[in-house]
């Protein structure tokens, strides 16, 4: 069974590029493995459709150099924090045993996001609870398994980071990523259908000014930020940036 360093649990195809892709390379090229699972299909999304929707996640998973990527079908928009729910992403949890996961704000413009953090924190809890039985696809009791740390990337709305990770170097390829969502994001290909608020150029500018203002920070061109219930800590002084 393949396990995970990272594992990413966001709620919609495209999140995971949007708000920690850097972070992703980053640590691809430092030879940790890493996956995404997204909790749904985006099915509600104003433009294109969920098959599409899938067709984009596994071309952003090839230029991002994925170790897997699955999607566990949850209803877009309307999921909630309940067992039932729990158990898909404990299950998933499990079956990749990650040090870190990551997943969506706190809370953010798009409701789903920060309900998406309130069912991954507690399924992250929940995943080390040995009462609680899960199984493989084959039948196979699970083993409960806690993730050492659960981070949340910042999206849309602004929150104080805890910690700033330096992706310059890893940039160009999370655009590449971001535009991988051809349906979603500024494309002149699809200037018939309706504009949202990331279809616009202005809005990778956006998510460009907030990385800057990220790196600025750390002496970095650009960062990404993210927030941690738990207390972080470093080796010695000199490892700060």
């Amino acid at each position: 069974m393949l396990k995970l360093d990272i594992l990413v649990l966001s709620v919609h195809p495209d999140d995971a590029e949007l708000g920690c892709a850097g972070t992703i390379l980053k640590h691809i090229a430092l030879g940790y493995k890493v996956g995404i699972i997204d909790l749904t299909r985006g099915e509600l999304g104003t433009r294109g459709s969920a098959e599409i929707r899938k067709q984009e996640a596994e071309a952003a998973a090839k230029i991002l150099g994925l170790a897997v990527r699955e999607n566990l079908g949850l209803p877009d928009g309307f999921f909630e924090n309940t067992r039932e729910y729990q158990i898909k992403v404990i299950e998933a949890i499990r079956k990749y045993k990650p040090a870190i996961v990551i997943t969506n704000a706190y809370h953010d413009r798009h409701p789903d996001h920060g309900r998406a953090n309130q069912l991954v924190e507690a399924s992250a809890f929940l995943a080390g609870l040995r009462k609680i039985e899960t199984y493989h696809g084959n039948g196979e009791v699970q083993e409960a398994w806690r993730p050492d740390l659960v981070m949340h990337f910042i999206q849309d709305n602004y929150i104080t980071p805890d910690i700033l990770v330096d992706i310059t170097e890893h940039w160009d390829k999370k655009i590449e990523s971001i535009y991988a969502y051809g349906s979603q994001f500024y494309n002149p290909d699809w200037e018939g259908e309706p504009q949202t608020y990331i279809s616009t150029p202005d809005f990778i500018e956006i998510v460009t000014g907030r990385a800057r203002e990220f790196g600025k920070a750390i002496g970095a061109k650009y960062a990404e930020g993210f927030t941690s219930r738990k207390i972080l800590g470093v080796d010695n002084l000199f490892n700060l940036k």
